[in-house]
This record gives C-alpha cells, structure tokens and sequence, in this order.
C-alpha cells in the first residue's frame, strides 16, 4: 500500500522542465557547470527520492549518497576517490554508495533519472 498522496503518472524525461539547483562554487573544479533537477516523488519520511538529474559540461566533486540512477542523455566520467573510474552515457545505470568521494567530468550535458536513498 503506498503511503504518497502523488497519483500515478507518467513522464517523458527529456520534455520534463527542470528548476536551477546550484551547486555549491566549492564543488567546481572546472568550467561553469550548472545543476538543473526535479524531484519527482520523495516518501513522507524523506527517506527515498526519485527525481530527474542534469548538469551541463565541467569537472565538479561530490560526496555521494546512496544512489541508484540510469543516464537518459549525455556523458560523463565519475572517478572515485580510491582509483576507480566508470564511464557513463546513454541507457547505462550506475550505482553509487553513499559516502564515496568522485569527481564527475561531464562532457556532454547529462540527464540522468535517479533513485537516492538518504
């Protein structure tokens, strides 16, 4: 039984109007990235959060929560703190634990449909 008030729906994601969410300048490395997002639905708790995900192209860092996402459009390299590095483009899902230090080179704007855990 669902406990959201959100009727079902559904949603073409590379039509879907995005709100600026700015990235903190401390997180820039390179170029002058810019976040766009919407959060689609997020249970009472705040506990789960889907949504939809752009950034344009730059080098910016994060610390990364529990996340599971699939990239609609764009590409971009994420290397982890500890030497890993995955590509990620077009109809690829990643996974991300929460905690893990990356820093994200985005060459082609990228939008992506998330699942974050908090």
């Amino acid at each position: 039984m669902s406990t959201s008030a959100v009727p079902p729906f559904a949603l073409h994601v590379a039509d879907a109007e995005l709100a600026p969410d700015p990235l903190d300048p401390e997180q820039i490395v390179s170029g002058t990235p810019e976040v766009t997002s919407a959060v689609l639905w997020r249970t009472p708790d705040g506990a789960v959060e889907h949504g939809i995900w752009q950034i344009t192209p730059g080098v910016v860092t994060d610390t990364e929560a529990d996340e599971l996402f699939t990239v609609v459009s764009g590409s971009a390299v994420v290397a982890f703190e500890d030497g890993r590095v995955i590509e990620v483009g077009p109809g690829d899902v990643c996974v991300l634990r929460e905690g893990d230090r990356t820093t994200w080179t985005v060459r082609e704007t990228l939008r992506k449909v998330y699942t974050v855990r908090g």
